[in-house]
């Protein structure tokens, strides 16, 4: 049996054991493994946890790579003194971990190229969903960061949960809480034995660890790699010519007329267009998204709290008219 057998209950030890040992005719019921294993002094009593809030459907997500989830998992010292901050990355649709990745700086660049390698090796996602803390999301128009400005290059989708609301995420917050019983508790002693241990944990949960929500099957059995390559060097960003384009200063901001607009620092170097609606505002475009509208009469902005897909910018135009979509 795999080493991590010690979180399973009896259901999901039984779906492994078929899965195994398929020919057999007769099976034991999952009551009679839960008394063999509590006989054998193998059951740990668990905190009964109250569930008050129904996890996150995600019923837009049909397929392998509809969506990624993504976070941070919460660093924790291991044995020798050191911080651990792991990376973890999932497949929405079939639980498949892509990676576990312990990083020396929970920054912009490391970041980057942990991600760039997990697009080489699985192709990439339509989207990528995350929370708003940092290198993910930042403060300003549409929570833009040099991390999700880079995606949005990519042509990757950005979702973010709203604030507090882990539970908007709860797939992947499942696999954080599983992944802290096989391998966290104790910590390792040291961040490359907790590497190792995060490596193996990996293999197990998508290849061996049979899941309840997905039919007793493996991750693997349903996950397949995106059809959409990485590419190892970004097109430039084009606009239709209808379009005004500005390249955002070092600053963060445009001139527009008589008016100073401050955009984004993440946008620094990037070009953005705008579009006229009416006399007097304009859509910000940045990629395949808008990012805000710009008021020409006074210069400011009215800001989204996430770029929006130009698709279905209709419904926003009218709440960012009424004021409901600033951040």
């Amino acid at each position: 049996m795999p080493t991590g057998t010690s979180t399973w209950g009896p259901r999901k030890i039984l779906a492994s054991v078929k899965c195994k040992y398929h020919r057999a005719k007769e099976w034991p019921c999952p009551a009679t493994i839960g008394r063999i294993i509590k006989r054998n002094g193998m059951v740990k009593k668990r905190k009964r946890i109250k569930k008050s809030v129904k996890v996150f459907p995600l019923s837009h997500v049909q397929n392998p790579n509809d969506v990624w989830c993504t976070d941070f998992k919460g660093h924790f010292t291991v044995g020798d003194g050191k911080r651990c901050d792991p990376l973890t990355i999932s497949d929405a649709h079939s639980r498949f971990l892509l990676g576990c990745k312990i990083l020396q700086k929970t920054d912009t660049l490391i970041t980057i190229q942990v991600f760039s390698n997990i697009f080489r090796e699985y192709g990439m996602p339509n989207a990528i969903r995350t929370d708003n803390g940092s290198p993910f999301a930042a403060r300003g128009i549409a929570g833009l960061s040099r991390l999700s400005v880079w995606w949005l290059k990519l042509g990757i989708h950005l979702e973010r949960i709203e604030p507090g609301k882990p539970q908007q995420n709860g797939r992947h917050e499942r696999i954080h809480r599983t992944l802290k019983q096989c391998t966290a508790l104790p910590a390792r002693s040291s961040l490359e034995a907790q590497q190792k241990a995060f490596d193996d944990f990996r293999k197990e949960y998508n290849f061996e660890r049979p899941h309840e929500a997905l039919d007793n099957k493996f991750p693997s059995e349903l996950y397949e790699k995106s059809k959409r390559p990485f590419p190892e060097k970004l097109h430039e960003v084009e606009y239709p010519t209808n379009m005004d384009i500005h390249i955002v200063s070092e600053m963060g901001d445009i001139y527009y007329e008589v008016h100073r607009v401050f955009i984004s620092g993440a946008l620094a170097g990037e070009p953005i267009a705008l579009e006229e609606m009416d006399d007097r505002h304009l859509r910000i475009h940045f990629c395949s998204t808008v990012i805000g509208i710009l008021d020409s009469f006074t210069g400011k902005i009215l800001q989204y709290k996430n770029p929006v897909p130009i698709e279905n910018d209709i419904e926003f135009n009218e709440k960012a008219r009424n004021g409901q979509n600033k951040v």
